[in-house]
This record gives C-alpha cells, structure tokens and sequence, in this order.
C-alpha cells in the first residue's frame, strides 16, 4: 500500500485533507479490487485513520463506492465530426468502451449493489440524465444548424434514444458490451430516422416538458 506523500510524521489530518486521503485511498482499492474488495477497513488502513473517520462522511460502503467512482470519472465531450451519425455513433461507442472497461466494471457493481440503475447513476454528474441529454442535445443542436435535422427533434427525450437504447442492452440483457452492428442498427434505424423525420405535434395534441 502507497504511503501518503504529503502526511508529515506524526501528523493528524483533518477535515478537507483527510477527505481527501481516504477518498484516494478508496478509488485506489476500487481500480485494484472492484467494488467486491472493498472494504472500510482496506481503506482506514490504506489511508492512515480509523473506520470511524470514514463513517462520520459516508453512512455505508455504497456511499463510499460511488464517491470513490466519481473521483475517478472524467467528463465526456461531446465529439463534433461535422456528421451527425459519426457523432452519434462515437457517443454510444464510448459509452460502450466505458461500460466494457476496468471502470464500468466498477460501476455494474455499483449498480448491483443499488439495486438499479436509476438510483446510482443520478449520483454520478457524467452519468446523470441532464448531463446525458445536454451531451446528446449539443450534437444534435450542431446537425440542426447543419440541415441534418428537424428542429422539432431538440427535445431531450428525442435526443437521448440512442443512449437509452443502448444501456437497455447493458442493463436488461446483462451484457458487457454490445457488438458494433447494434449501435449502427440503434442509429441508422431508430436514430437518424427519428430525429430526421420528427415534425410539430399534431393541433390539439398534448405535450409534456421533461
């Protein structure tokens, strides 16, 4: 286990600092363990301090897992190939390659460990619903501009199908990674059609904001 550099001897960390030692401690035990192996006392021991020090900030190991993983977490931007099914596709294919990796591996235990996906991902800034949907809105705003689609389709529920589509293949089929044809099937038969297609709502019809 890794020394803490910037612990003096003899030292008592407090407050933000000692936050801090223990969330690096835990992300460091979930790149090394997964979600399975870690436990509050791996961690109290990794970074120097009692378990009690790290009940006082997270109330179970849940807690702990998914502060661990958002420290780990990068932002995702939102590609701009100037072609709006290259952008789709490069989106689902990275979330793809995230939920296939040693991180999303992480994250599928979170999730079990939840008891759904709902519940844990709206924990996760990257992973929540508005940020999701202003990922997909952003490129799909530049294909608007470019003629490659209706205005009508900016709305997050339009915008968001794909990914949608593609974590129902992670979540109720239980794969970790689905195979390329299925992405291309998600944009050119659902996705592209979708958003091209989409028009004003017929007169009368009611419409819900999300």
């Amino acid at each position: 286990m890794a020394d803490d550099p910037t612990r003096r001897p003899g030292s008592r960390r407090r407050g933000a600092a000692l936050e801090e030692a223990i969330l690096r401690a835990a992300a460091e035990e979930l790149t090394e363990s997964g979600y399975a192996g870690l436990t509050m006392d791996r961690v109290a021991r990794r970074a120097g301090t009692n378990k009690n020090a790290i009940y006082r900030r997270w109330p179970d190991r849940l807690a702990l897992g998914a502060a661990a993983y958002r420290r780990l977490t990068t932002a995702v931007r939102p590609p701009d190939t100037g072609v709006l099914r290259e952008d789709a596709l490069e989106l689902l294919r990275m979330a793809n390659r995230h939920w296939s990796s040693p991180l999303g591996g992480i994250l599928r235990e979170l999730i079990a460990a939840a008891g759904g996906a709902s519940e844990m991902l709206s924990q996760f800034p990257e992973q929540s619903a508005d940020t999701v949907a202003a990922t997909w809105l952003t490129v799909l705003g530049r294909a608007v501009a470019r003629g490659e689609a209706s205005p009508e389709a900016l709305h997050p529920r339009v915008a968001t199908v794909a990914i949608v589509l593609l974590r129902n293949e992670f979540v109720v089929r239980g794969v970790p990674t689905a195979p390329d044809e299925v992405l291309v099937e998600i944009v050119d038969e659902v996705y592209l059609p979708l958003v091209r297609r989409r028009g004003p709502a017929p007169a009368g019809a009611v419409t819900r904001s999300s």
